[in-house]
């Protein structure tokens, strides 16, 4: 059986309404600078992948979830804009707190030896080593898109 090849316009058409503008902003940064996208239904909707064009590492999904839409941003460079983090709302910084720690730093042992580390870093006083798959996994609203815009910006800075 031949695999559905899907478009952006396809994933485009679930987005709400008020995520539609940071959707296509985030699209047309990423696809300007070569980054491949890759979308994929899966059973809580599309999942849109972007990768480097030349690493082939990702830098971002977007994925959908019973309350919404999120972005997983592989944040490796979080460190270079640690003052972008420090302004994030209390929100956001409490979707991070409740995300899981990376097994791999705390115990190399605890995890597959051929999964990348989390990150580690600071917001304000609090020092975090959280799990590269669910560290920057943020829900997408009115009040993270600005937010997410420029996380997305400074991560593609970064590895330019």
């Amino acid at each position: 059986m031949a695999k559905t090849e899907y478009q952006f316009s396809d994933f485009l058409t679930d987005v709400s309404d008020g995520n539609k503008d940071f959707v296509i902003a985030v699209h047309e940064m990423l696809t300007k600078d070569n980054y491949k996208f890759k979308i994929e239904s899966k059973a809580s909707g599309f999942l849109v992948s972007y990768a480097h064009p030349k690493t082939k590492h990702s830098i971002l999904n977007f994925a959908f979830r019973k309350n919404g839409m999120y972005i997983r941003l592989y944040g490796a460079n979080c460190n270079n804009y640690a003052e972008l983090l420090n302004r994030l709302p209390k929100s956001m910084i409490a979707q991070i707190d409740k995300s899981g720690n990376c097994s791999r730093m705390l115990n190399p042992q605890a995890c597959n030896s051929r999964c990348a580390m989390g990150y580690d870093f600071y917001i304000g006083e609090n020092h975090y080593q959280k799990c590269r798959i669910v560290c920057f996994f943020l829900l997408v609203d009115g009040e993270s898109i600005p937010f997410l815009l420029e996380m997305v910006e400074r991560e593609k800075q970064a590895r330019a």
